[in-house]
């Protein structure tokens, strides 16, 4: 991970015009290949919502069994912000965003393995699945669980939301229509317009808006393309 915050002041810029249709903003950052930086950019602009923020800003990674967010603040992604500190429990009182196969059993806390733990003395949470409580046959996916986004947004001002790439993972297109905004993250010298614009088609199908992309020149610069036109 990459700290990429001086590189993203036009994203930025472009993702705070969004409205939201209630509460919390909610922007979404995918790419089609894994390897193209999509967490770095994520936490980065999680960094720059955390400052602007009354409340909090959720970093919500989606890419549950590697937790890659939370360990890349562990390891000092930014050493100005923290690492992790306490943790709060994530189920919001409401349905997981996650499904257990098969089903753990009663009166375990199946409901319970998502934490939000806050980075530092900011005001960013970032969510950690708890893998050591699961059973090594069972296994997880993501649900759309509108309930759950709904009562993030009224907890808090920003969602930023880190998922695999389309490449291994369906959580994107499975949570697009919970989001204000998606943003393509592209390797510059890796997609190709027709892979971009292929991304774009198979988001809106499921409900996203792609308000525009980053492309990644290297692993340690980014920069803001240009606004897909409407």
């Amino acid at each position: 991970m990459h700290d990429l915050r001086p590189d993203l002041a036009s994203l930025w810029r472009t993702s705070a015009r969004i409205s939201a249709a209630h509460g919390a903003r909610a922007v979404m950052f995918v790419a089609a290949r894994s390897g193209q930086g999509t967490t770095s950019v994520a936490a980065s602009f999680a960094l720059l919502a955390a400052e602007k923020v009354t409340r909090t800003a959720w970093l919500v990674d989606l890419d549950l069994r590697r937790n890659e967010v939370f360990r890349g603040f562990e390891n000092g992604f930014a050493r100005d912000a923290g690492g992790p500190t306490r943790a709060f429990d994530a189920s919001l009182g409401s349905d997981p965003i996650y499904s257990i196969s098969p089903e753990v059993l009663e009166g375990s806390s199946g409901q319970k393995l998502l934490t939000a733990n806050r980075i530092g003395s900011t005001k960013l949470l970032v969510t950690r699945f708890r893998n050591e409580a699961l059973r090594p046959a069972q296994k997880v996916l993501i649900r759309t669980a509108p309930k759950w986004w709904d009562a993030l947004r009224r907890a808090t001002d920003w969602i930023i939301v880190d998922v695999p790439a389309l490449e291994r993972s369906g959580a994107a297109l499975a949570v697009a229509n919970q989001m204000d905004g998606v943003v393509l993250v592209l390797g510059a010298d890796q997609t190709t317009a027709e892979e971009a614009h292929a991304m774009r088609l198979e988001i809106e199908a499921h409900g996203g808006k792609v308000i525009g992309a980053v492309i990644n020149k290297q692993s340690s610069d980014a920069r803001l393309a240009d606004r897909f036109s409407s």
